[in-house]
């Protein structure tokens, strides 16, 4: 039987954090694969396990001796660029964050044996058009890299906003701008922004950023730079108390997801991907009150082959009102319990084992 092949991006992204636990756990279990990496390597951000940099070392050097266009390859990418495959017979894993998919989009997808979303809102909105070789398959939870530590001490609540900054799609100048409103400058509360986008000159990230908070500075509200390892950020994720989770248009949502499974609380929109791991037990949710156009004109221009439309949008009242209700849950039990449950609900074992039964049965 010939190995299974993949061809995966191996970096410090999101994409690229999902890529390597899968990857990990497929060394775990002693799996001889062909591996296609896509773009440069890094895996800086991992733990440094030797046997498991050699096992991806040997699979990408084995593949272009041994690979055979017949048999089906795993990819994990964006929509743009997987028309392209190794093989006849593609099994994507990919990422929407919109509502208007264009005819390139939907071509992609029907051009491949099947495509994967990790969110059931995306997978119902391409079947309503007539893209039926979806199918939904949840992230997990990285046990590897992140774990509880002792919690610090410090009075002040500590909330946290993260992913790479948008000017619109993630919302975080508006959750900025009204976290402020309520908590700047109190000595009581801090806001820890990990939001450094790697796509963006910093002078232009903080541009956008005093804009949004009207030129004003707070010394409450902390701006945190690029982390180049997962244990710093498993550090920061443990000094969170509270994560706000606002997105108007997720995939998935790795870093509050990971948050929510340390045991922290959340106050999230109750839309898209959030929809698939976020509970009204494990946090304080939001509903959306509309859509609005996802266009930046940085990442998301209109007119364009890809990432067309809208994305949710939210409640000023509604989300000021959820800072009281989620600071109330966390000082009844700082320990998010339904939050902990998580880990167990979404693991890697069972992600792989999704991946390898699709892949058997195509």
């Amino acid at each position: 039987m010939p190995k299974l092949a993949f061809n995966l991006p191996l970096n410090s992204t999101s994409l690229g954090q999902v890529s390597l636990s899968i990857l990990r756990e497929l060394f775990n279990r002693n799996i001889d694969i062909n591996l296609f990496p896509i773009g440069n390597i890094d895996v800086g951000t991992q733990k440094q396990d030797q046997d498991f940099i050699s096992y991806i070392q040997k699979s990408i050097n084995s593949s272009y001796k041994e690979y055979n266009r017949n048999t089906p390859i795993f990819k994990l990418w964006h929509l743009n660029g997987s028309l392209e495959s190794f093989s006849k017979k593609q099994v994507l894993l990919s990422f929407y964050e919109v509502d208007s998919p264009t005819e390139t989009e939907t071509n992609i997808i029907k051009n491949n044996e099947k495509v994967l979303f990790s969110s059931n809102y995306t997978v119902s909105l391409f079947k309503s058009i007539g893209v039926n070789n979806v199918e939904f398959i949840p992230l997990a939870f990285d046990n590897t890299h992140f774990k509880q530590t002792t919690k610090r001490n410090i009075k002040a609540v500590q909330f946290g906003l993260f992913g790479k900054l948008e000017p619109q799609r993630k919302r975080h100048l508006k959750t900025i701008a009204l976290w402020a409103k309520k908590y700047g400058n109190n000595p009581n509360y801090s806001l820890n922004c990990a939001i450094f986008n790697h796509f963006l000159e910093p002078q232009i990230q903080s541009q956008i950023i005093s804009q949004a908070l009207g030129g004003q500075n707070y010394f409450n509200i902390n701006f945190l730079n690029y982390m180049p390892s997962n244990e710093m950020y498993n550090d920061l994720l443990n000094n969170t108390d509270i994560v706000l989770a606002m997105s108007g248009g997720e995939g998935w949502g790795l870093p509050e997801f990971q948050t929510v499974a340390l045991g922290k609380h959340c106050l999230g929109l109750n839309a898209h991907a959030y929809k698939d791991w976020m509970t009204a037990e494990n946090s304080v949710l939001i509903d959306p009150n509309g859509k609005i156009p996802c266009y930046d004109n940085i990442f998301f221009k209109e007119g364009l082959e890809f990432n067309q439309g809208q994305i949710f949008d939210w409640d000023e009242k509604d989300f000021l009102d959820g800072l009281d209700k989620v600071e109330q849950r966390y000082k009844e039990n700082p320990n998010n319990i339904e939050g902990l449950k998580l880990q167990q609900q979404f693991t890697y074992s069972k992600m792989v084992d999704s991946i390898l039964d699709i892949m058997k049965n195509i």
